[in-house]
């Protein structure tokens, strides 16, 4: 990796506590989008990731609409392939390392590789873990797997591990969209006392507790979604707390 490469690819990775928004194509538009993009820049979001798990409008537009709107980096945060676009500034290449779906841990990375082999600057490898947090959601239904259950706390280590060591730059620990509750704490510390690679925690995240509570277990980047959709505010709330602990 040359030295202008890594810096990129560095820039896209939290090297302390930082706030991730993730903007689902399907649902950003709007009042709901141009007010969330006034919190964001306004309270300095470190990243804005844009991508969801069905594709009914095109994730161009939005891509192209909100690099218009603020210079925060956008990560491309691909659900699917209909979702790869090369104008971002960032792709997290995701690995769905808690399932053994072959499609969603290398086969859909093969067919996307020769589209993305000319900005591989950009491209961010990154281990996604599915964590059961009290319902069935969206991912774990598309992506027919299933999620770890939240109290085998040595498979979810030794799947991080296992990330880690395979080269992934990022675990994730996910909820899923709509979960019922956030990843507990005790799981984040595991994780983060186990891996040396930055540590994202994310669905379930509905108020400033749980975005403290995922902070204080470990978590280097915490990513809203859904509750920003239902609750902008919560984005302003999450970089304050994220200022307290830097």
């Amino acid at each position: 990796m040359d030295k202008k490469e890594n810096t990129m690819k560095s820039g896209l990775l939290p090297v302390k506590k930082s706030v991730g928004l993730l903007l689902d194509p399907d649902k950003a538009a709007g009042i709901y989008l141009d007010r969330v993009i006034e919190i964001a820049t306004s309270q300095k979001v470190d990243y804005i990731l844009i991508g969801g798990s069905i594709t009914f409008r095109s994730i161009d537009k939005l891509i192209t609409y909100v690099k218009e709107k603020c210079s925060i980096p956008v990560v491309l945060f691909p659900g699917n392939l209909l979702q790869l676009n090369t104008k971002v500034d960032g792709i997290y290449f995701i690995s769905l390392i808690s399932g053994r779906n072959p499609e969603l841990l290398i086969g859909n990375h093969v067919l996307a590789a020769p589209f993305l082999k000319d900005i591989r600057e950009k491209v961010i490898p990154v281990g996604y873990i599915l964590i059961n947090c009290g319902s069935i959601t969206s991912v774990e239904y598309l992506s027919q797997t299933e999620a770890i259950p939240s109290d085998k706390g040595d498979i979810i280590i030794a799947t991080a591990l296992a990330g880690e060591m395979l080269g992934m730059k990022m675990i994730y620990l996910e909820g899923g969209s709509g979960a019922k509750m956030p990843v507990p704490e005790k799981v984040i510390k595991a994780v983060r006392e186990n891996i040396s690679v930055p540590l994202a925690v994310g669905g379930g995240l509905k108020n400033a507790d749980h975005i403290y509570n995922a902070y204080n277990a470990g978590a280097d980047l915490v990513i809203l979604g859904n509750g920003c959709e239902k609750k902008p505010v919560l984005l302003a709330e999450a970089c304050k707390i994220r200022d307290s602990f830097r």
